[in-house]
């Protein structure tokens, strides 16, 4: 399992332009072997994954999540492909579909349909992504139409999937999932399975699962679950991750948090392993001084 850090869902240094260079400089320095973007009301994260890639080397960066909804297929491959050749090879695009309550309430957009929408949206975005064409008439999506990025790879797409018929649009047509808010119990009895399957029906590879979880190296475990039960109490209102939870059979997001000294959160991390996440995505919250920096020495020392 490939161990990656979460950024830009912090409002401290790394929510500049230079502040998330220079993190993400650190976390290079360190081995981790990813860096994942949230894209929600700061620095766009498919443009700053693409500095950081000039300012970096090796670490590979992705995206988690893009919102669909506001960008035109055409508009994200545009963007993901100058990002790919602005770092060399080493960009991965998380999208996802966000939430009713920003795409309608806040966005004024229509969020109908959503896992048609997203199977349409990938059949238009994936082809561009090769550097192909697309030629594609659905019901939501009529495009005709290429791209031209002089030294982009191939840009691999992770869906943000967690309701049945979204794991199925993301096994058939992407190369994995990327989760939050799913805790260990619900990914090995729903997530792995029903992704694997649709990857195996469609003849792809076997699927990367992504899986971010809130985490906190300390010795003061019931103080700082209780600061994470009020930091981020609102994601398990949201429909999609309340659904997560129930599932999981928890109250609230500080029920899957990972918070305790480091021989507990070994424990836990190896429980990830065994359900089948490929990839750990470090959301490091900074709810205690000096705990930010112990969790990362703790994560560095599980590379």
């Amino acid at each position: 399992m490939r161990i990656g850090v979460m950024c830009g869902a912090s409002s401290g240094p790394e929510g500049s332009v230079d502040g998330l260079i220079a993190h993400c400089r650190e976390l290079e320095a360190r081995g981790f072997a990813s860096i994942w973007m949230a894209n929600i009301f700061g620095l766009d994260a498919i443009s700053a994954m693409g500095l950081v890639g000039r300012e970096t080397e090796r670490i590979e960066l992705g995206t988690a999540v893009v919102p669909t909804y506001p960008r035109h297929p055409m508009a994200m491959a545009q963007l993901a492909l100058t990002t790919q050749a602005a770092s060399k090879g080493r960009f991965r695009l998380g999208i996802g579909l966000s939430h009713k309550v920003v795409i309608e309430s806040m966005m004024g957009l229509s969020y109908e349909k959503p896992a048609l929408h997203m199977r349409e949206y990938l059949s238009v975005l994936n082809p561009l992504l090769r550097g192909e064409p697309a030629g594609f008439q659905g019901s939501l999506f009529r495009v005709a139409g290429g791209l031209q990025v002089p030294d982009a790879d191939p840009v691999p797409v992770l869906v943000a999937a967690l309701g049945e018929r979204m794991l199925e649009v993301a096994g058939a047509l992407s190369d994995g999932s990327i989760l939050w808010m799913t805790g260990p119990k619900t990914i090995e009895s729903h997530i792995a399975p029903r992704l694997g399957a649709a990857a195996r029906d469609a003849d792809r590879p076997a699927p990367r699962i992504v899986a971010g979880f809130p985490i906190v190296v300390t010795d003061d475990r019931d103080t700082v679950r209780d600061r994470i039960a009020k930091a981020i109490e609102m994601y398990g209102t949201l429909p999609s991750y309340r659904a997560m939870l129930d599932r999981e059979g928890v109250q609230g997001p500080e029920d899957i948090a990972m918070v305790g000294d480091e021989s507990a959160l070994d424990d836990q991390l190896e429980r990830l392993r065994e359900v089948g996440v490929t990839d750990f995505n470090a959301a490091i919250m900074p709810l205690e001084e000096g705990a930010d920096r112990r969790t990362l020495d703790w994560l560095q020392s599980k590379l």
